[in-house]
């Protein structure tokens, strides 16, 4: 690459500099440009992503070695066997960011989760440009914008199904916009997702249906209720102002939902093994790994993803030794002690 990339946002630092100076200012997001990825912070108080590093900071996590051994990480998702619960996030346009446009990061990550034997996640991408993706991979996760034309997330979802996708969900969370307004993505207007339009979705598809920014018991029990089978415990990277982190909310959530059978996934800065165990010991079923993976992806491409998870599932496999946790259903939520 000529030109550094942030790792949070796909942008250069050049733009990033551009954008920050642009400050709450709505423009639509057409390409090239990081509009529409990951959104950028202040890094301040009303930044969420600040209040989940500092969270999960101070969960302190005792010792229980007596009886430890090496752990089996092997993790059941939606009836299929992965090597590890930690899966790779939904992100998307990163074929847009690099300067080297013979590179397609997001197959190079479609690659790497193959190779690793974990579950992927593609976010927005129109229809052929995720076909392109996923011929690339293996088990595939499809997450879609709350358009405002519902046409187009029932046509979407027959096309991951059609892909074989392993499940199908949406971004109940990427409704509103920066101006108080429903959010525009490249071009395309978002609007609003009631718990009547999840039923019609869940229900459109034998798949199992996903509602991906879960951050409140309301919301989780509202999706239960509208017949998803899993969610995302999530702020998609601080979307909302002074957002609770994810994993303060996750154990209400989860108690929640007990005897509900869903699937409970989380995310929320989550860069590193030790981070992703606290989650796990907390009781989410698996984790999804976005910025923890995005320098590696966009400097070295699959092997920099691979090297990168590899890394992440020793530091899981070291701390589960340390907990005395075998298997991923021996996890042991009091071992975890909030540092207030």
């Amino acid at each position: 690459m000529t030109e550094k990339i942030d790792s949070a946002t796909g942008a250069s630092q050049k733009e990033l500099a551009e954008l920050r100076q642009e400050n709450t200012e709505n423009t639509p997001s057409p390409w090239p440009g990081p509009k529409g990825m990951i959104p950028v912070t202040s890094g301040q108080a009303d930044d969420a992503n600040v209040h989940n590093r500092a969270y999960l900071d101070n969960i302190l996590v005792e010792m229980r070695v007596i009886d430890s051994i090496e752990p089996d990480m092997t993790t059941e998702i939606f009836g299929r066997k992965y090597s590890s619960p930690l899966t790779l996030a939904a992100v998307s346009h990163l074929n847009k960011v690099l300067d080297d446009k013979s590179r397609k990061p997001m197959q190079e990550k479609a690659a790497a989760a193959k190779n690793l034997n974990v579950l992927n996640w593609i976010g927005m991408e129109t229809n052929e440009e995720y076909k392109e993706i996923v011929a690339a991979g293996g088990d595939t996760v499809r997450i879609i914008k709350p358009f405002a034309d519902h046409n187009k997330i029932l046509e979407e979802i027959k096309v991951a199904e059609q892909k074989n996708a392993v499940a199908v969900g949406i971004d109940i969370d990427h409704v509103p916009g920066v101006n108080g307004r429903y959010d525009i993505v490249d071009g395309i207007q978002l609007g609003a997702i009631t718990q009547d339009d999840l039923r019609t979705y869940a229900a459109s598809t034998d798949l199992p249906f996903i509602a991906k920014g879960v951050l409140s018991v309301r919301d989780a029990l509202k999706a239960r209720n509208a017949g998803c089978q899993a969610i995302v415990v999530s702020h998609h990277h601080g979307r909302i102002p002074f957002g609770v982190p994810p994993l303060m909310v996750l154990p209400q959530i989860i108690k929640a939902l007990v005897g509900s059978n869903m699937t409970i996934f989380v995310d929320g800065s989550l860069m590193s093994g030790f981070d992703a165990y606290k989650a796990l010991a907390m009781g989410a079923d698996a984790v999804l790994i976005g910025r923890g993976i995005l320098p590696e992806l966009l400097d070295d491409g699959a092997a920099g993803v691979e090297d990168k998870i590899r890394v992440m599932n020793a530091q899981l496999s070291e701390m589960m030794m340390y907990t005395g946790v075998k298997n991923m259903n021996s996890f042991d939520s009091s071992v975890l002690h909030i540092n207030n």
